[in-house]
């Protein structure tokens, strides 16, 4: 398989003006920003790296990374303890690795992120919003499978046109009197799904399920950076809507349980054109991501709405066996292109 470079894909864009081309990221994305603070599964390595015998154990027995599983078994077992007429330090020590796991939780999401968004200098923020305008402008969508706030980040920074999320707030008032105050809810998603190019394809941090609404915490402007009523709402019991480390069984299960990550999974599944992944690994708990674009590619079968190529960017050369082993399980035209030069001038002087 020939390798190809980033600048053939921008010649493949242009070739095929009428064609909407999706972008796919993956880690890689975040860790050409900062491999140090944006390594894969970070959040749950963190916690389950602590110095804590007990909450070790805990993390052995209820098998599952979905931080908010492991607080509902958690809850449930406290409860059946107190019902049946545990030893009350049974109860407590629950309660106790509760507290501490949610606590975790809050310390690794703030010790895996720049403390806020200006962090993030202007020129490399501005260079990563053309590169994902560049999708966006011929109609395609961006999705990642990533659940930082590093894209979040950039699409409020720079404004890009066309990267709605789907997320808007709703008139709560009484919009008949003309002498009531305009009052507006949080950010919810659904209203402006229609319009969503952005796709947070396992959730991400700033996203919260209240049990009736999928909701998006954001930075006010105020001295309380999104960091901090992250940590608020995890501390009110409430926690980001994130698919963690786990099988692809596992992980389409969980999307699948959530209405937001469903609709997400399913643009993915109905896209069409063309697909370029940028520091998408393919790793053996993706086949759920590699099913989604086989059922893309054979959407309308030879009709010109389904999905023709993928473009994988590879990290070094020796991955290209890998990769093409990935190529023969898609049912679609694959491009390998070499995404090395790519990642180092990324997020530094663009690439391109």
């Amino acid at each position: 398989m020939q390798l190809e470079t980033f600048e053939d894909v921008n010649a493949s864009i242009t070739k095929n003006s009428g064609r909407p081309f999706h972008l796919l990221l993956g880690n890689g994305f975040s860790m050409a920003f900062d491999p140090s603070i944006f390594s894969y599964n970070a959040l749950y390595d963190f916690v389950a790296s602590l110095n804590d015998d007990l909450l070790s154990k805990v993390l052995g027995v209820v098998q599952t990374k979905n931080f908010e599983q492991m607080m509902a078994q958690l809850s449930t077992f406290s409860s059946l303890a107190t019902v049946f007429g545990a030893d009350q330090t049974i109860v407590d020590k629950a309660n106790a690795t509760t507290k501490k796991l949610k606590q975790s939780l809050i310390d690794a999401i703030k010790a895996l992120h720049p403390e806020h968004v200006f962090m993030i200098p202007d020129d490399r923020c501005q260079v990563c919003a053309s590169f994902l305008a560049q999708f966006l402008s011929t109609g395609g969508h961006v999705f990642t499978s990533n659940y930082d706030l590093l894209l979040y980040w950039v699409l409020m920074r720079a404004h890009i046109a066309s990267s709605g999320d789907g997320f808007g707030r709703d008139r709560e008032d009484d919009e008949s009197d003309p002498t009531s105050e305009a009052q507006y809810s949080e950010l919810r998603w659904g209203r402006n799904r229609d319009s969503q190019r952005i796709f947070y394809l396992h959730g991400a941090l700033p996203l919260f399920d209240t049990g009736i609404e999928i909701v998006k915490e954001e930075y006010g402007g105020s001295q309380d950076y999104l960091l901090e009523m992250i940590g608020r709402r995890i501390n009110a019991g409430q926690y980001p809507v994130f698919v963690t480390a786990g099988t692809g069984e596992e992980k389409l299960n969980q999307i699948m349980h959530n209405r937001y990550l469903t609709n997400c999974y399913e643009t993915l599944s109905a896209i069409e054109g063309s697909l370029v992944t940028f520091g998408f690994n393919f790793g053996p708990y993706d086949e759920h991501i590699i099913e989604a674009i086989n059922v893309a590619a054979k959407h309308g079968h030879k009709s010109p709405r389904k999905l023709w190529s993928v473009y994988i960017g590879v990290y070094n050369k020796m991955d290209v066996p890998r990769v093409e082993g990935i190529a023969g399980k898609l049912k679609c035209k694959v491009h390998v292109f070499d995404a090395v030069c790519s990642f180092i001038d990324f997020w530094t002087k663009g690439i391109g």
